[in-house]
């Protein structure tokens, strides 16, 4: 067990961070205390939780310091970052968002508000003006959504006099710098001219949106986690983090007024970002969501416990290689079967305790970004993606369950923002197919060019109704036997 030492509070703020989740706090919090240990500089960071007083009040009762405890199967090490300045509660003090980003002090926005805060629509990609926050920031409320704060804050930063800005989104988003900036920039122009149109000079001539890659599993905070903590650290600290040992960060490196030296922490610049991006969010997290819900489904609690079962982890290789390796190219400097193998290795982590729960959670959101386009290229090339039929059907069977089945505890606890609608379809839906094509054609809830796929869509009823009349296993087993990509070879 190693302690490394609290390295003292930096000079000053140059960071303002939106979404205090533990992720930040074990990810870019950490990678900007290791570059200023390289290289002094007022890059302190200020968080804003969204809505949550938990981590915001626990920072300031313990002077703006918490634990990182990286976690291996045989190991802990437990460092505290201390680079935070503030915090506070974004939905408490809407304007001091507002005021913070118009600070010619603040250089950088970061962001983790998850795929699900950025107020667009998945079936369209472009800001969702019927989503109620979004209307109450465009008629001159103190802003409450992530790009309703981004965008007043830029005009209010051009009307201060324009000092350079980057706003850098550390979020699972396809080219998530371009992402934002699109719908920050759709927001301004929903505004009267006189209002949007010098804050969009601004952002012409002074405002960047690098994309970024980040990676680390970050499982929630537990009781347990607190108590070992206390034994290690000989103190309480009431919201550690834990991380895995592994870490990873993909930056554009394009800033406007200037930047930490992450790089000299591990950070890589790059400009094969959307390389990253499409490893990331496809090889991980797209076969992360199919062993969540299956393992939901089969009532592993964590994802150590679904992965370490032979059905699963068939599934995962055969999706990982047959069906979303095709639709990627690699960084040029990461070999392909060496981050395959660390996949693995760190899914099955039992120390970590990741729940499938948490890894399911927000799939309408998630599985947007994870699987129209590897289908849809597949689909193109005259192949049925079997197991990417299986994930939707195995997150339809832990969301919105038909009558008479129950998908388990794991599935109950899994939240989502179309949890309703799903539900209200399961409600009307005949069978697997009905369902199938009321959430995936009707509601588009994958976006316009999926809803069209009828093979596809039937292809998902299948499925769904095998979890339902005969299990999951039959279900895993009748999508291997279908996609024949499980070979002798194909061993993890």
């Amino acid at each position: 067990m190693t302690i490394i030492a609290d390295q003292g509070r930096p000079s000053g703020a140059g960071i303002l961070h939106l979404g205090l989740g533990s992720f930040h706090r074990a990810h870019q919090a950490v990678y900007t205390r290791g570059a200023l240990q390289a290289a002094d500089g007022p890059w302190g960071i200020i968080g804003v939780a969204s809505r949550s007083h938990t981590v915001v009040d626990a920072l300031h009762a313990q002077d703006l310091r918490y634990s990182v405890a990286t976690i291996a199967p045989d190991s802990i090490s437990l460092s505290v970052p201390g680079v935070h300045t503030d915090a506070f509660v974004g939905a408490d003090e809407p304007a001091r968002v507002v005021a913070h980003i118009a600070d010619a002090d603040i250089r950088i926005i970061t962001l983790t508000v998850t795929e699900n805060g950025y107020g667009y629509s998945p079936a369209t990609q472009h800001l969702d003006l019927d989503d109620d926050g979004i209307r109450a920031d465009l008629r001159g409320e103190a802003p409450r959504t992530t790009i309703g704060q981004l965008a007043r804050g830029v005009q209010a930063r051009a009307a201060a006099g324009g000092a350079p800005l980057s706003i850098l989104s550390c979020d699972n988003l396809a080219a998530n710098g371009k992402h934002t900036e699109k719908l920050v920039r759709e927001f301004l122009h929903e505004l009267p001219d006189a209002e949007g149109a010098d804050a969009l000079a601004f952002l012409d001539r002074a405002v960047t949106f690098p994309s970024s890659m980040v990676d680390r599993i970050v499982p929630a905070t537990t009781p347990e986690l607190r108590t070992r903590v206390r034994d290690l650290l000989g103190a309480d600290d009431a919201i550690p983090v834990p991380a895995e040992p592994f870490s990873m960060w993909a930056i554009e490196d394009r800033f406007a007024g200037g930047r930490p030296a992450w790089d000299a922490a591990g950070a890589v610049f790059t400009t094969e970002v959307g390389r990253y991006e499409q490893m990331k969010v496809r090889l991980l997290n797209g076969t992360h969501s199919l062993i969540a819900y299956l393992g939901a489904l089969r009532g592993a609690h964590t994802i150590p416990e679904a992965i370490g079962t032979d059905p699963i982890a068939q599934a995962a290789l055969a999706v990982l290689r047959g069906e979303y390796e095709p639709s990627i190219r690699m960084p040029s400097d990461v070999d392909i079967r060496e981050y395959e193998s660390q996949l693995f290795e760190r899914w099955g982590n039992s120390a970590l305790g990741h729940r499938t729960s948490q890894v399911g959670t927000d799939g309408s959101v998630k599985l947007g970004q994870r699987i129209p386009e590897p289908a849809l290229l597949a689909l193109g090339r005259g192949e049925m993606p079997h197991l990417i039929a299986l994930t939707v059907a195995g997150y339809l069977s832990c969301l919105a369950p038909l009558a008479g089945f129950d998908p388990g505890a794991d599935a109950a606890a899994m939240t989502d923002p179309a949890r309703e609608r799903l539900r209200a379809a399961a409600a009307s839906a005949r069978d697997g197919h009905d369902l199938a094509r009321r959430v995936i054609a009707d509601m588009q809830l994958f976006g316009t060019e999926l809803a069209g796929q009828d093979a596809f869509i039937a292809r998902v009823g299948d499925l769904v109704d095998v979890i339902r009349r005969r299990g999951v296993d039959a279900a895993i087993m009748d999508a291997l036997d279908a996609s024949q990509t499980l070979t002798k070879e194909m061993q993890p």
